[in-house]
């Protein structure tokens, strides 16, 4: 890491469950990169004061996780398209006092689905209809799935969200077998009190073609366990988080890192 000094700039990251994968990715690059930046995780129990501190004090950007994606909304001043589209707001830049707002998650697993080379002919199941959900249904639409349904058990927010789409909405997956299987909640992220549960059952993982878990921590989700001891096609949040990451990166520094820089600070802030 660069010594710090006064022009040093402060990144940070808002979020229910903080984590180090973020400090770690960003911190491992500004230091490979020679910047000066520092970066820095954190949770709020008041997120208009934390926002308003971001324009205060001055803080470059801020990255936005669960549960905080959609309330930002409220307390920030340019919505960009990525997060206008899907109303939901996964990072935030500070230029000279004006908080500009983005959705980098909606790309990355966009780029997700499209390096794996999924078939447009799968059903495709969606759990959750959170600020995640929203960046992932809009993904899996411009991708070119059809057949979708977002399976959530708020029925106001998950109908409205498949709606938006022109999907259909049910409150569980029950007799459905969908191809591929995508988990937008919090259900086996570490330190909840689903962190040990499975988003979707045994047999349906076992009739899907593809299992893609949004939760990064851990890497190895209960969901990517079981669907990797199938031998299904997986996509892990570990990816999903190394992408997003990155654009984020590109947005608060101006600097784009290499492919194998973005690799390495990956497997930095797991190590």
């Amino acid at each position: 890491m660069n010594k710090l000094d006064k022009d040093t700039l402060l990144c940070i990251s808002l979020s229910g469950r903080p984590s180090n994968i973020g400090t770690r990715f960003h911190n491992y690059l500004y230091g490979e990169l020679g910047l000066n930046f520092v970066y820095k995780a954190f949770t709020t129990t008041d997120l208009q004061a934390a926002v308003g501190g971001i324009r205060a004090l001055g803080i470059r950007g801020a990255g936005i996780s669960m549960p905080f994606k959609e309330h930002v909304i409220d307390y920030v001043d340019v919505m960009h398209s990525s997060a206008s589209v899907i109303e939901s707001v996964n990072t935030i830049v500070n230029e000279d006092g004006i908080l500009h707002a983005y959705n980098t998650d909606y790309q990355a697993v966009a780029n997700l689905l499209r390096e794996n080379g999924l078939p447009h002919s799968l059903s495709v199941a969606v759990a959750g209809s959170g600020g995640m959900a929203k960046a992932v249904v809009a993904a899996v639409r411009d991708f070119g799935f059809t057949d979708v349904t977002v399976v959530a058990r708020n029925a106001e927010t998950g109908g409205a969200l498949a709606k938006q789409y022109g999907f259909s909405w049910q409150p569980e997956l029950g007799d459905a077998r969908p191809g591929l299987l995508i988990n937008a909640t919090p259900i086996g992220m570490a330190g909840g009190a689903e962190a040990d549960n499975l988003a979707f059952e045994l047999d349906a993982i076992e009739a899907a073609e593809a299992v893609f878990d949004v939760v990064a921590m851990p890497a190895t989700t209960p969901l990517i366990r079981a669907a990797a001891e199938r031998h299904k096609t997986v996509i892990t949040g570990a990816e999903v988080i190394a992408l997003q990451a990155a654009e984020q990166f590109v947005l608060y520094t101006g600097v784009r890192p290499s492919p194998e820089e973005i690799r390495r600070a990956s497997e930095y802030s797991r190590s």
